[in-house]
């Protein structure tokens, strides 16, 4: 399915990127906002921006849209990665200023009524899409709900992973996640900080079980698999207030591929690459700050 849109929205630099790293490429990833409390990022390719799940209140959608300077009207589509409230329960506001496709696997509308009322149109986890100038190939991940997927966005040599909510990576997601100029992948909980946290048994056993959510050492070894020489951007996604600390998965990441940390705080880290080579670096998205990945 392609959809023909008008030009792409305007453009800003990553925080903390070197000049190294600042190269006209054909994706970017914009993150409005990661977590229990809410989810919605957005890639920008040549037609536009393609929306991935939206979480929010629509007033803060926009408010993180203007934030980082994105126009809602070049919101081109919209994808969900599965049905759980903090990935879709802004979008019947959403789709009353919104005409453009909406997507999803199989299964997945029905999973909420206000859904189902929507003019979906639905693939089998595994299908490969055309939409707004960028093929999006989509797998299955492993999440406590009806066909779950993660997506690879490619347009002219460029590409972006994106996988959160799973509790395991199948092979498929391994392969498209594998050598993404940007990354971004689910870094949930810090196991010990789970197991001693306050949460009750069961939940902690779901969480932590293949169909809950990926833990920093689930992160970081699959990291250390996925990276190469073209990654210049590894996102950690959905960090647990309560079992998790952005530090924490930055640390791991870190640790998974020798990159060193930014400052004491752990904030951020970099992997330093000789002479030309684009640097790698890693940050956590969080829930109420949005920022861009160019």
């Amino acid at each position: 399915m392609t959809h023909s849109t008008s030009a792409s929205p305007a453009e800003q630099r990553t925080p903390g990127a070197d000049a190294k790293s600042e190269r006209r490429h054909a994706l970017h990833l914009h993150i409005l906002g990661s977590g229990s409390r809410g989810n919605c990022a957005l890639v920008e390719g040549p037609e536009g921006l393609i929306m991935i799940d939206n979480g929010f209140a629509r007033c803060k959608v926009l408010d993180r849209m203007h934030e980082l300077g994105l126009d809602e009207r070049d919101v081109r589509a919209l994808i969900l990665t599965h049905e759980h409230t903090d990935h879709v329960s802004g979008i019947s506001v959403w789709v009353k200023i919104f005409n453009g496709p909406l997507f999803a696997s199989e299964g997945t509308v029905d999973g909420r009524k206000y859904l189902s009322c929507l003019d979906f149109d639905t693939f089998t986890p595994g299908d490969a899409l055309e939409v707004a100038g960028v093929r999006i190939e989509t797998f299955p991940t492993s999440h406590d709900v009806v066909n779950p997927v993660g997506f690879r966005f490619s347009c002219a040599g460029d590409a972006i992973g994106y996988a959160t909510d799973t509790g395991m990576l199948p092979p498929r997601a391994m392969e498209l996640l594998a050598d993404a100029r940007i990354l971004a992948l689910e870094s949930n909980h810090d196991t010990q900080m789970l197991r001693c946290g306050p949460y009750p048994r069961h939940l902690q056993d779901r969480i932590a079980s293949d169909r809950g959510h990926l833990s920093n050492a689930q992160a970081a070894e699959a990291l250390s698999a996925l990276a190469s020489e073209r990654t210049e951007h590894v996102v950690a996604m959905h960090i647990s207030q309560e079992n998790n600390r952005p530090s924490l998965a930055v640390r791991a990441l870190a640790a998974a591929i020798g990159a060193e940390l930014d400052n004491e705080l752990g904030s951020s880290a970099t992997l330093g690459r000789p002479g030309d080579a684009a640097d790698l670096h890693i940050r956590p998205a969080g829930q109420n700050r949005p920022f861009s990945v160019l």
